[in-house]
């Protein structure tokens, strides 16, 4: 069976936070009440974004467009970076900070008419910025912006080009004369970045690890529920069909006290019947009896019978 549709997916990334966790709920059971199972799993899967990826996301899914010129000026970016084009790099990251700003006021336009959404006043946009100038710089960021599915807002953490503090080129003639003990000072900063982005992946490690053992946990609660409610629909088919058998039951008990009925009332019929019939019978032997005794007797010999 298909898996959610696309428009699923984009209606569940434009919902508001606070509103996302019902909106998936129902989700899951509409699939379920349609029979697709995977799919309703899938959707069970889905996770809440924080409010600031929640508006990342209401930019990507509303407004394509926007997000595909800040792909494309951080490839600019980067390849003047490669290149060392210092005068280009320095057009370019204005250019960066005019487009960020304008996609800044286009994240509060779009969140304003989300009913439901924040006030203006409370917009994390800070965060959406930091997530915006990370995705000029990392490739895996900038994808997770295209794709409307972004869970929390991202920072840049690695090497290369740095989109806070701005970029520049330094040159020969523009680098600084270096202080004594200065080249000293290099490898420990160095050596400080390295253990720092140690740190961080092995932060991140450990949300992976605690990630994968949320969805086991996960899957196995949706298994223990999915059993659940299989043996939910197998008592109430069973009550249905005792309740079937026991409604046959009061309609056979109803046609038997019908003819149950009929038969005393005839039986009554029958008692009078016979009743009747004795009295009669009774009647006729009496004559019968009294025509004997006439007949029997001299005196009454040519008189015609009393009967």
């Amino acid at each position: 069976m298909p898996g959610p549709s696309r428009e699923l997916l984009r209606q569940l990334y434009r919902t508001p936070p606070d509103q996302f966790v019902a909106a998936r709920d129902q989700a899951v059971a509409e699939a379920r009440r349609a029979g697709d199972a995977p799919a309703a799993r899938e959707i069970a899967r889905l996770r809440r974004p924080t409010v600031a990826a929640w508006l990342v996301n209401l930019l990507a899914l509303e407004r394509p467009e926007l997000v595909a010129d800040l792909g494309q000026l951080a490839e600019s970016l980067r390849s003047a970076q490669r290149e060392l084009r210092g005068a280009q790099l320095r057009e370019l990251s204005t250019q960066r900070r005019a487009v960020v700003g304008a996609l800044l006021a286009e994240v509060r336009s779009l969140a304003t008419a989300v009913p439901g959404a924040p006030p203006p006043g409370k917009l994390p946009l800070g965060a959406v910025e930091s997530t915006l100038n990370a995705a000029l710089s990392d490739v895996e960021v900038a994808e997770q912006v295209r794709s409307g599915r972004l869970l929390r807002a991202a920072s840049y953490a690695g090497f290369g080009e740095v989109p806070r503090p701005q970029l520049r080129l330094v040159t020969e003639e523009s680098a600084p004369s270096r202080a004594p003990g200065s080249d000293r000072a290099a490898p420990r900063a160095r050596q400080a970045e390295r253990a720092a982005r140690a740190e961080w992946e092995r932060r991140r490690r450990a949300l992976d690890t605690e990630l994968a053992k949320a969805r086991t946990d996960q899957e196995r609660a949706e298994a223990e529920l999915a059993g659940a409610a299989e043996a939910e629909r197998g008592g109430v088919d069973g009550l249905a069909a005792i309740e079937t058998e026991l409604a046959e039951l009061e309609r056979q008990r109803a046609v038997a006290e019908e003819e149950l009925s009929r038969a005393k009332s005839a039986r009554r019929a029958a008692e009078r019947a016979v009743t009747v019939a004795r009295r009669r019978t009774g009647e006729v032997e009496a004559a019968v009896e009294a025509f004997a005794e006439e007949e029997a007797d001299p005196r009454g010999a040519g008189r015609p019978p009393n009967v």
